[in-house]
């Protein structure tokens, strides 16, 4: 019987759609245990695939034949051996395309909303591991924020839109995935940004970002207007767009805040945190729509499949947002910290210019969720 293929778009339309899946991961279950799909409706079993190689008998009756079935592994020449015993014990199994690597790597574009003088605000969600990065479009010309290291989606999407990119920014030095922010200016002849206080050890020009810069895309007077707001990194900034969004970085998330430890100054770093938080933030229209860098969990994802909430609904409901007492605040953020990303020196060091690792290096040291929030 032969077997069905799954890409990963078309996973990613079963979480937004909220589909049901049953996935059989046949990683090691470290791995599985690390990092797995997640879907709202999505079964798992974890099977480690050497487990499998004398067949898969054992495990058919823990497999159900009335709802899809998932194959997945690290490259997907595993699942594909494994798929195949399934299908020739009578069930319809698909494996994931191109593994886990491929979910690691797949971005879904998500229109945010119309601006009001004209133009669009777009999300690119990286629903392998919790990225987030943004394009806004003005009378053909373009802007993207946070870009991720797959930067021909980014260039592709604004070539449909018949739309030149000419500032390319990122809202911090990220430790959790390489930025395709560089390269994206290169490509496009655009003007890079960086936060000038994040930026002191990177080996390339850049054009530094400061508080209260206003930059303005096509005719029609559509501003992103940059706002310091330090505490995951130091020179983190936060933007306005159009008045109506709030591109909050690192900072803020939907679910949680940023977690100040990065770069191990977290005792220095904490303070900064709760004064963008709890200051800075405040200072701002409650109407403004947060649009974060990450998320953690799939409950964050909309039903539209964007990741998005207004102001004063975080601040009624982030939990982060409502800790009175300073002295607690600073051990939440400090005690409650989730394991480092992987590999983030590296990608820190990757993304200031002093090392230049191999396309597949760089795959292997993003593998795994992001952990830039408090737990």
């Amino acid at each position: 019987m032969a077997v069905n293929v799954m890409t990963s778009k078309e996973v990613t339309k079963k979480i937004f759609i909220k589909e049901e899946l049953f996935i059989l991961d046949v990683r090691n279950p470290e791995d599985f245990q690390d990092w797995k799909i997640e879907g709202e409706k999505f079964e798992h079993l974890n099977i480690p695939y050497f487990d499998l190689l004398d067949g898969v008998e054992d495990i058919l009756d823990k497999v159900p034949s009335n709802i899809d079935i998932l194959v997945v592994c690290a490259k997907e020449g595993s699942s594909i051996f494994v798929a195949e015993m399934l299908s020739e014990a009578g069930l319809t199994v698909s494996y994931l395309e191109g593994g886990m690597k491929a979910w690691s790597e797949h971005l879904e574009p998500v229109k945010i909303g119309d601006l009001k003088d004209g133009g669009e605000i777009y999300q690119f969600v990286r629903i392998g591991k919790g990225c987030l990065s943004y394009m806004v479009v003005s009378n053909g010309e373009a802007i993207v924020i946070d870009a991720t290291r797959m930067t021909d989606v980014f260039l592709d999407f604004a070539k449909s839109l018949n739309a030149s990119i000419s500032h390319v920014f990122d809202t911090h030095l990220h430790a959790d995935h390489i930025s395709g922010g560089r390269i994206i200016a290169e490509k496009s002849n655009a003007v890079y940004w960086l936060p000038p206080k994040d930026a002191t050890e990177v080996t390339f020009e850049y054009k530094p970002l400061e508080d209260g810069d206003v930059v303005t895309i096509g005719r029609t007077n559509i501003n992103v207007h940059a706002l310091y707001t330090p505490g995951h990194t130091i020179g983190s900034k936060s933007f306005v767009v159009d008045g109506k969004y709030l591109l909050s970085g690192d900072i803020l998330f939907i679910d949680s805040i940023g977690r100040p430890d990065l770069a191990g100054l977290a005792e220095d770093w904490v303070g900064d945190l709760r004064k963008s938080l709890y200051k800075r933030y405040r200072e701002l229209s409650e109407e403004l729509v947060v649009l974060p860098a990450h998320f953690m969990i799939i409950d964050e994802i909309n039903e539209d499949g964007s990741v998005a909430e207004k102001l004063g609904t975080l601040f009624a409901k982030n939990h982060g947002l409502n800790i009175a007492d300073e002295v607690e605040f600073r051990k939440l953020v400090t005690e409650n910290l989730p394991p480092q990303p992987n590999a983030y020196q590296e990608i820190r060091k990757t993304n200031m210019g002093k090392i230049t690792p191999s396309e597949e290096e760089q795959r292997e040291m993003e593998i795994g969720p992001n952990r830039c929030a408090v737990r």
